[in-house]
């Protein structure tokens, strides 16, 4: 900053390369963000004033400091809009270093990030950079230029009994004068707007500011000398947990989300003073809009710094998946306006959300023991977002895992669920695998024949029928190291059970009487009918009643998952799953006894495909439409004709 020739007692300076740059780029800001500039200039005042407090505490003879109180005045009709504090106000030297000085404001950092936000906006289309920055850098007093071409500061230290106002118009320089009436200690600065933002100047403008961005500013803030208080809600999360009421709660989070009438499923309550030092109030909605069709919800904790807003919707606090949470987090170890660049890379910021994590996870944790019901709705809401903690969470994965529910074999109904836990304790002895199946819904789980030897033995199996089950349970791969196996894998590791002998001796007479018939031949003529569609037909060592199903090739991924991929991208490559064939089965017996004559090939070959149509089927896909219900009609004919070969 270089000092100009001085007229008497009225100073002149001239800003420097960087301050001019910096008033062009926030006087021609237009309408963006213009919100900022009331919120900056508000929190300026309520950093006077903490001043001002610690001051009256520690300086006796400032004890009788008087109300610390910011006063905001509109002049419509004048084109005025004032911010009035009584906080410590500024001598002449402190004017001019706190308004003026490059060393202090930060300038040309603020432009250097400015440039860099700027481009990476342009690069995304919107070609703005984003001045919520001006905080951050101590510059957050120059965006007054955003919506006034003159800008006044009257002030007056509490340790001087001489005034001064600081004035500019933004075009480059600035001046001091000595005011000659007596002013009130602190500081008024008075914004002469633009004529298109008049309507700063107006109460309805003012309220809109304060609400949104000042309600928990800890001091007054009045429309008007004496008038109206606009920062009325009581910042509930400094104060203790037993000193807040469940309606107090329910109030605080009812003006968050500007919902009157509803009440959150559960709220936390947290405080922290090291080695970091915050409080937050956090709740969890009762309602789930993603589900209701809606898009990914936008995070819902917003920070402040010292009770004032740094961001709404700040993503960073919380994991990914649990950003259907509300709430307010507070910090007096951040500055004002930390930008989302800065907060990735912040340790304050990273440990208030290990902080956050930890205690949301405890909250459920106690929830799910001491009230079921209550979990149970939260989980019928949010469980699936729940689930994307254990493929983004690695820390905190078995925890996250723990509060999953799914539905299972042992079940009445999808509605009876079973968390990882209860699974494992009443595993029989034996067994050392988590077993689950996957597919669309809950009728289409419970049919497949997939289940039939773990039915016979009294194993349970996991049914996952929501779209994130599979890519979840895959991320978690064991569980109190029981490793998590699909049913439907090629190659099934069964504990033994008592059943075991039982079924070793079926199958060997099932084998035996294949080899009398034609087993290897049908297998032999399902190969040939079914060619690429499967990898492989063989023989099921798993299936007790039904003919035959689909299972994975060793190391592919199982049916389910392969379903979800081709939905999320039509261009996923079909993987080739194994037929395996029950010789037990009464038809798959009667094709064997057809197999040992060439006549019934072509009949054989068809029940093939339609077998592997049917196995498909009861995975929720439908292959080729047309062929099956032209094959359907043709089998129906030649029973209705008994032209069957099935037909004895």
């Amino acid at each position: 900053m270089a000092t100009a020739a001085t007229a008497g007692e009225r100073q002149e300076f001239t800003f420097q390369a960087e301050i001019k740059q910096l008033l062009h780029l926030l006087s021609h800001s237009l309408y963006q963000s213009r919100d900022i500039a009331l919120r900056e200039l508000i929190s300026n005042a309520s950093d006077a004033l903490d001043k001002m407090r610690y001051v009256s505490l520690t300086n006796e003879s400032q004890r009788d400091a008087g109300p610390l109180e910011i006063v905001i005045e509109g002049r419509e009709g004048d084109l005025q809009l004032i911010i009035r504090d009584s906080g410590v106000g500024m001598s002449h030297d402190e004017l001019v270093a706190n308004l003026g000085t490059i060393a202090r404001s930060g300038s040309a950092e603020f432009l250097k990030a400015m440039t860099a936000a700027s481009s990476a906006s342009a690069g995304s289309g919107s070609g703005r950079p984003d001045l919520s920055l001006i905080g951050q850098f101590g510059v957050g007093f120059y965006s007054a230029f955003m919506i006034a071409d003159r800008v006044r500061v009257r002030t007056r230290s509490y340790q001087d009994q001489t005034g001064w106002e600081w004035e500019s118009d933004g075009s480059g320089s600035f001046t001091v004068t000595p005011v000659e009436e007596s002013l009130a200690r602190g500081t008024e600065v008075i914004l002469h707007l633009k004529e298109d933002a008049k309507d700063f100047g107006s109460s309805w403008r003012i309220r809109e500011v304060v609400r949104r961005f000042s309600s928990f500013v800890p001091y007054p803030i009045r429309l008007g000398d004496g008038g109206e208080v606009l920062n009325d809600q009581k910042p509930i999360w400094v104060e203790p947990r037993s000193q807040v009421t469940e309606e107090q709660y329910n109030s605080f989070y009812q003006h968050l989300t500007h919902h009157p009438d509803e009440k959150p499923l559960w709220h936390l309550h947290l405080a922290a003073d090291s080695p970091i030092q915050f409080r937050a109030i956090v709740y969890c909605p009762p309602t789930n809009l993603e589900r209701l069709g809606f898009a990914r919800l936008e995070h819902g904790l917003s920070l402040c710094a010292r009770r004032v807003l740094v961001q709404a919707e700040c993503r960073e606090l919380v994991p990914e998946y649990l950003r259907f949470l509300r709430g307010l987090v507070d910090s007096e170890d951040l500055p004002l306006n930390v930008s989302r660049e800065t907060l990735q890379d912040n340790n304050v910021i990273r440990r208030i959300r290990t902080s956050i994590t930890k205690g949301v996870l405890d909250r459920l944790d106690n929830l799910s023991e001491e009230n079921p019901d209550a979990f149970r709705t939260f989980y019928g809401q949010f469980g699936a977002t729940l689930k994307e903690g254990l493929i983004v969470d690695q820390p905190n994965r078995e925890r996250v895992a723990k509060l999953l529910r799914f539905s299972s074999s042992r079940g009445e109904g999808p509605e009876a669920t079973v968390s990882l836990d209860q699974y494992i304790a009443r595993m029989p002895e034996g067994q050392k695998r988590i077993y689950y199946l996957g597919g669309p819904d809950y009728a289409s789980v419970v049919k497949s024949p997939n289940l039939e030897i773990f039915r016979r033995r009294g194993i349970e199996v996991l049914f996952l029928t929501e779209p994130i089950d599979e890519f979840a349970i895959t991320a978690l791969i064991t569980y109190q190291g029981k490793t998590l196996t699909s049913i439907d894998a090629a190659e099934l590791d069964l504990p033994d059970t008592p059943e075991s002998e039982a079924e070793a001796a079926r199958a060997e007479s099932s084998e035996s009487a294949a080899k009398e018939g034609g087993f290897a031949r049908v297998l032999e003529l399902f190969r040939e009918a079914l060619g690429t569609r499967v990898k492989e037909v063989r023989e099921s060592k798993r299936l007790t009643d039904s003919p035959c199903c689909l299972v994975s090739a060793d190391g592919g991924p199982s049916t389910q998952m392969q379903r979800m991929l081709k939905l999320a991208n039509k261009d996923f490559p079909e993987v080739s799953r194994m037929l395996e064939v029950n010789p037990s089965s009464p038809l798959i017996r009667r094709l064997s006894t057809l197999a040992v004559s060439p006549d019934h090939d072509a009949f054989i070959k068809q029940c093939a495909v339609q077998l592997w149509t049917n196995a498909m089927i009861l995975e929720g896909v439908t292959p080729d439409p047309e062929d099956l219900v032209s094959r359907v009609q043709s089998f129906m004919a030649e029973a209705a004709e008994k032209r069957s070969p099935l037909i004895l």
